[in-house]
């Protein structure tokens, strides 16, 4: 230990069992103690000497007290009395005493007994091991209140233990697809670079070998700007306003491109207090979405609506069948169709995680379901102001 550091000082005290048994006895003698005083108050201005006898068959005038014949051993008999009851009362305060200690103790014990075990589970539970529970009997009363805490106690920990576990799980995966998604393309510069330059390379190569790395690069930047935009929805909102969502899926419907494809739309207004830039790009994803991933002259149907105190965009297109339990994996980031990598359809395959990514942080509800014909149907509830 260096100078000027303290020493920490052990207090070794009184167990709660040791304690409530002392509390138990010093009770009840102090009660015996205050009950014996007053006793013998009460005996010493009271205590007589009585007469018991009457001279001559009851008849003529009854004698003098015998405190007043014999004041001597009037008080001598007193003294006797009161010094008789201190003994008795000292042997019977000692005896209620101990038997207070003991039963205080054996009292104690028991009514202990459930927080041992509570102790005790909290202590064989770990991150390892948090299915075990306090069992909780009746009838109920603070003991039963404290164990039921308990056991709420480990169901939050428990729950934040998995939930800590999926999204360390969900990070790793993360990692692992973005680390390569950004190798691959550096792989394809490396490779035209190597190959173009490995001899006397011509115009033609050059040209041709410039294409491949601007094609990579565009690639790279594509897939930057899908995490950048991840990480600023998982982030959070900012400047919350209130927004109509049928203004917006207007706006957005009129800037996108949508190559031949007949468009339906039903827009009626769904108000949101959320952040603009965040539901524009949702809304921007989701269109984009349907449309890179439907059929030449297929429908696009996109329809706004308030519904029990929610407001719901609903988003549909036409495209290949897709199984329901492909449709889910479709959220997670780097996967399209058939659970596969992002590939060469232009798209990073990040639009519908950032999609749920801002979702999530404006407390709404997504679901993506297959249509029977193919394509998808891809519904989002945001809480509808008040």
């Amino acid at each position: 230990m260096t100078r000027g550091q303290v020493r920490p000082t052990k207090h070794v005290g009184l167990t709660a069992r040791a304690r409530l048994t002392l509390l138990s006895t010093v009770l009840v003698l102090g009660a015996g103690v205050a009950l014996t005083a007053l006793t013998y108050v009460l005996m010493r201005g009271n205590l007589r000497v009585v007469q018991v006898f009457h001279p001559a068959g009851g008849v003529g005038p009854p004698p003098p007290p015998l405190e007043e014949l014999f004041p001597d051993i009037s008080r001598q008999l007193r003294s006797a009395a009161l010094s008789e009851l201190l003994t008795q009362a000292s042997v019977a305060l000692v005896v209620v005493t101990v038997l207070a200690a003991v039963l205080g103790w054996l009292v104690s014990g028991r009514l202990l007994r459930p927080i041992r075990e509570i102790s005790a589970t909290a202590q064989r539970s770990s991150a390892e091991n948090l299915s075990e529970r306090v069992p909780v009997a009746a009838p109920k009363d603070e003991i039963t209140g404290l164990a039921g805490t308990v056991n709420t106690m480990l169901d939050r920990i428990q729950r934040g233990v998995a939930e800590r576990d999926r999204v360390l799980d969900s990070q790793r995966l993360f990692t692992a697809n973005a680390a390569h998604e950004l190798r691959t393309p550096l792989t394809t510069m490396r490779t035209a670079v190597d190959v173009t330059l490995d001899g006397e390379p011509t115009r033609a190569e050059l040209i041709a070998m410039a294409e491949d790395i601007q094609t990579a690069i565009s690639r790279s930047q594509r897939t930057l700007d899908g995490l950048l935009a991840l990480a600023q929805s998982q982030a959070g909102p900012g400047d919350q306003r209130l927004l109509d969502l049928a203004a917006i899926v207007a706006g957005v419907l009129d800037e996108t491109a949508v190559r031949r494809l007949a468009v339906h739309t039903a827009l009626e207004p769904a108000p949101v207090r959320a952040d603009p830039v965040l539901v524009e790009r949702m809304i921007a994803n989701l269109v984009d979405n349907a449309v890179r991933h439907n059929r030449p002259d297929g429908d696009l149907t996109v329809a706004t609506v308030t519904h029990a105190g929610q407001s719901v965009l609903r988003i549909a297109n036409t495209g290949r069948p897709i199984p329901p339990d492909e449709a889910a994996g479709l959220l997670e980031p780097f996967v399209r169709g058939n659970g596969t990598r992002t590939g060469g359809d232009g798209g990073a395959g990040l639009g519908l995680s950032i999609v749920r990514a801002i979702v999530a942080v404006h407390h709404g509800d997504l679901a993506i379901s297959p249509q029977r014909a193919g394509g998808l149907e891809i519904t989002v509830r945001l809480p509808s102001p008040s």
